[in-house]
């Protein structure tokens, strides 16, 4: 009986944790979904933001911004502007609730951030991509990958 218990117990942890992507999983999966050269964005561009964003995890949420926003998901999609999470002022443009960005299949994330890259602000609208990634040499975040 206790190894059942346990067993199950294990089960539902596993079954919690975030996907984690790496490098290679992420790039194959946005390119099959046409984000290389996505309004002039090449892959490398999403990948690096990605990586900053939430360092590819799927379910990452954001502490909570400054004017009481936060950001959900593989891209960090922030609440104020993109989606819902029913904690103050939202535009949702995405017209989505936020915890649809926080589980493991991407497709929503993935439909969001093509929404957002057509704003004009582009991938300016992400804080990270900005930084670390804008201008930069992105090569490194496709390599090695079969892509």
């Amino acid at each position: 009986m206790k190894a059942l218990v346990l067993t199950l117990l294990f089960l539902f942890i596993a079954a919690n944790e975030a996907k984690i992507y790496t490098k290679c999983q992420l790039a194959s999966i946005l390119k099959r979904s046409g984000m290389d050269g996505y309004y002039g964005y090449s892959l490398g561009n999403w990948i690096c933001m990605a990586y900053y964003q939430s360092r590819y995890n799927s379910r990452a949420v954001g502490p909570r911004n400054s004017n009481g926003s936060r950001e959900y998901g593989i891209f960090q999609i922030n609440s104020r502007w993109w989606c819902n999470n029913y904690q103050g002022r939202t535009a949702n443009g995405c017209n989505k609730a936020c915890s649809a960005f926080t589980n493991d299949d991407i497709t929503d994330d993935i439909v969001c951030a093509k929404r957002i890259v057509r704003d004009p602000n582009g991938m300016n609208a992400w804080f990270a991509w900005k930084k670390y990634c804008k201008g930069t040499n992105l090569s490194k975040w496709t390599s090695g990958c079969r892509l």
